[in-house]
């Protein structure tokens, strides 16, 4: 029985009593029936570091993104996917092996490595003679090979998908890993506006300070999500020309939010929710709209499912296929659980920023294990060589940084740079972006103390180290990025 299933009976009277009504679906068109038995063909398109709601078919006036308007119009569009971890390395091993980060030691790390005794889809299509590869970014940043590997968990990597396509044996489906390193940072500044990107219809997040720098550099970030959807168009167009798109199953999403400031590298929505379509364009719905609460650790077991290739016990998502063929809207879980633990090597000691959170159609309620240490980094140069380093370097960044203690804007360099309490709890209807915490207002307290009982259970239903007041984290393992820390050796 998988980890979800029991969490999601556990609250199902919970979920009642609260009057949960998430997994609500727009009217969608199936298309006909297409015979054969052909395993099909599977394509994700991964971006890095892209928040949900940032794509014209969210309602985004900037965004430039026909490859995801079109898959969400052949497929289906999800409105509320979250990533496991909202930081690259720990995000893409949950995505290649279905389990949640905490579960993967060293893997829930930034800069650690994925033990290949966890099973990956990657791996369990490839025994089923599938013909596996990738480009760009795989599973990373990290030492692969620290883990036993002798190339990137997502696949044999390839200049191109087209190279790879030419490469494939005997019209063998396929499984290929498309890792954009867009709308990643570094940005060429003002790159946006020089497109023709313009400011005016610009809805900048409310615990930003909307002025110029900030603006300017959020038409960068826009810049480079059009350039990863025009990557993504010309390899659909590829498959169209090769007459194998029908047959092949699309994702197209990203392993985390955008990096700015309280975004990236936290549990708000702003950086563990993302945009989320997926086309099965032969035989899947067309057109429909799913409003319920999906981990991106569900993507395995699903591409396991189509393949019909029994996934792994240990896998903690469950299979979307009856969403993706029969517009299933109901699933067992009312909720996403989410966490972090080491992101950049940016406090002393080497030292990470462990959190979880819940979040549900009514409120986040988030746990700081260590409440002491910085959220963003140590505000001290630190062993990383920057200041506040779980933030990206960045114009917004630093002009934030510029108004502590401003009368004005002070309020939001806090949001962003300082300390949290130990929880936090925002009411989604009436704080849309999460900047009012009312843990500690009086009234609210018995809603604290379900989220806190239904985290407790969660924890420890899905093997959380951190449900044992003894364990000391994350932090004892290697960290392979910039400035090294390798434990037990002096340097």
């Amino acid at each position: 029985m998988q980890i979800g299933c029991k969490i999601g009976r556990l609250f199902t009277g919970l979920a009642a009593l609260w009057g949960m009504a998430l997994w609500t679906t727009a009217c969608g068109v199936r298309p006909a029936n297409h015979e054969g038995n052909r395993p099909p063909n599977i394509l994700l398109l991964l971006a890095d570091d892209w928040s949900y709601p940032h794509a014209g078919v969210y309602g985004d006036k900037v965004a430039q993104t026909p490859t995801f308007d079109r898959l969400a119009a052949e497929g289906v569009l999800f409105t509320n996917a979250y990533c496991s971890a909202p930081s690259c390395s720990p995000s893409r091993a949950a995505i290649l092996t279905g389990q949640y980060p905490h579960r993967l030691e060293q893997g829930a790390n930034l800069w650690g490595t994925l033990d290949r005794k966890f099973a990956t889809y990657t791996q369990l299509l490839e025994r089923q003679g599938y013909f596996v590869g990738m480009a760009k970014k795989g599973w990373g940043p990290g030492n692969f090979e620290a883990g036993g590997y002798e190339h990137n968990p997502a696949g044999k990597g390839y200049a191109s998908f087209q190279g790879f396509y030419e490469e494939r044996p005997n019209q063998a489906p396929f499984c290929f890993w498309f890792g954009s390193r867009d709308p990643h940072r570094p940005y060429i500044q003002g790159v946006g506006a020089e497109a023709g990107l313009s400011p005016d219809s610009l809805l900048a997040p409310p615990f930003l300070i909307d002025l110029p720098v900030v603006q300017q550099d959020l038409l960068d970030y826009y810049y480079g999500l059009g350039r990863f959807d025009q990557e993504c168009g010309e390899i659909l167009s590829f498959l169209e020309k090769m007459g194998a798109l029908d047959n092949t199953i699309v994702v197209m999403t990203s392993d985390n939010g955008m990096p700015f400031p309280r975004c990236k590298a936290n549990l708000y929505d702003y950086g563990a929710r993302v945009p989320l379509a997926i086309s099965w364009k032969g035989k899947g719905m067309r057109g429909l709209t799913f409003d319920g609460f999906v981990n991106l650790l569900s993507l395995a077991p699903t591409f396991l499912d189509a393949a019909r290739v029994e996934a792994p016990t240990a896998m903690d998502g469950k299979s979307l296929l009856p969403v993706l063929l029969q517009g299933e809207n109901k699933q067992e879980d009312d909720y996403v659980y989410l966490e972090r633990e080491r992101h950049g090597n940016v406090r002393q000691g080497h030292l990470g920023y462990p959190a979880r959170a819940i979040r549900d159609d009514k409120y986040l309620y988030i746990r700081n294990l260590k409440p002491g240490r910085w959220p963003a980094g140590d505000p001290e140069l630190a062993d990383s060589g920057t200041i506040y380093g779980d933030v990206d370097d960045s114009p917004s960044k630093f002009f934030m940084m510029h108004f502590e203690g401003d009368e004005a804007y002070g309020p939001l360099f806090e949001l962003s740079f300082g300390k949290r309490p130990r929880e936090e709890l925002y009411q989604i209807e009436s704080d849309p972006f999460q900047m009012t915490n009312l843990a500690g207002i009086s009234r609210y307290r018995r809603v604290v103390e379900q989220y806190a009982r239904m985290m407790d259970a969660v924890m420890a239903a899905t093997d959380d180290p951190w449900a044992d007041p003894r364990f000391e984290g994350f932090d004892q393992y290697p960290y392979y990025g910039k400035h090294p820390f390798f434990p037990g050796l002096q340097h």
